[in-house]
């Protein structure tokens, strides 16, 4: 159902996202969806109770998405997502919450969850705002309007367009770019880009990552060993 996630599949990806931000041999992290027809259409439907609310295969009421998307945030290595197809309802949340968003030309976007009665009311709606402007992220979200790839970029949302035959090629190079400039530099840029709408919880990250630099790798920071950009190695898809 168009890489739709339900329970298992949000702890799975925070697995995922877990094991690769802890191996020192991956410096890029990539988010993307299985296929080209879609990035992620957000919760499974299927999978709703009497509610409203997601159920796991006990019939509990959890989805925990909110966990994935501050773990996103919080991972101290870039987090690129590669968008194929559709990027919807909460998988476009997902797209948003990374660092970097690269686009196939056949990528679409929007908000579905006014349509069911649902909405995202933390970065969903907040960061939004920040990244497009109050008044196009309430159109978003009032509207629940679908978006083609290169409106996505015009307003912000997305880095570049590319081929979808030349997407993974092009994020790649992305995240090769990345990979040459100092870890340390990036993860401290990442919580201070951050901090700016995460409120205390972004400061005081911020503050960890910095005092991070200064206990560990002091002065010689912006000189942390980088991960070669020649080779495959520190890139990880989940």
């Amino acid at each position: 159902m168009r890489n739709a996630f339900r329970p298992l599949t949000v702890k799975e990806m925070i697995q995922a996202l877990a094991d690769a931000r802890y191996d020192d041999n991956i410096g890029v992290i990539v988010l993307t969806g299985e296929g080209e027809k879609a990035f992620c259409a957000g919760g499974d439907q299927k999978v709703r109770g009497d509610y409203g609310g997601y159920q796991d295969d006990s019939g509990v009421h959890h989805l925990n998405v909110l966990d994935f998307q501050r773990q996103i945030r919080t991972c101290p290595k870039p987090v690129v997502a590669m968008v194929a197809g559709y990027s919807i309802g909460g998988g476009h949340v997902l797209h948003m919450m990374c660092d970097l968003t690269i686009a196939a030309e056949n990528a679409i976007f929007g908000q579905t969850g006014p349509k069911v009665g649902s909405f995202d009311g933390g970065w969903g709606a907040s960061y939004m705002a920040r990244i497009v402007g109050q008044k196009k992220a309430r159109e978003i979200w009032f509207l629940c309007r679908q978006y083609d790839a290169q409106q996505a970029l015009d307003m912000g949302l997305v880095n570049t367009v590319v081929p979808l035959a030349d997407l993974e090629k092009e994020t790649v190079r992305w995240c090769r770019e990345m990979l040459q400039n100092s870890p340390m530099a990036l993860r401290c840029l990442k919580a201070a880009l951050n901090a700016d709408c995460d409120g205390q919880a972004g400061l005081q990250e911020l503050a960890g990552q910095r005092h991070h630099a200064v206990l560990y790798d002091g002065r010689g920071a912006g000189r942390t060993q980088r991960l070669q950009p020649e080779t495959s190695a520190g890139l990880q898809q989940i």
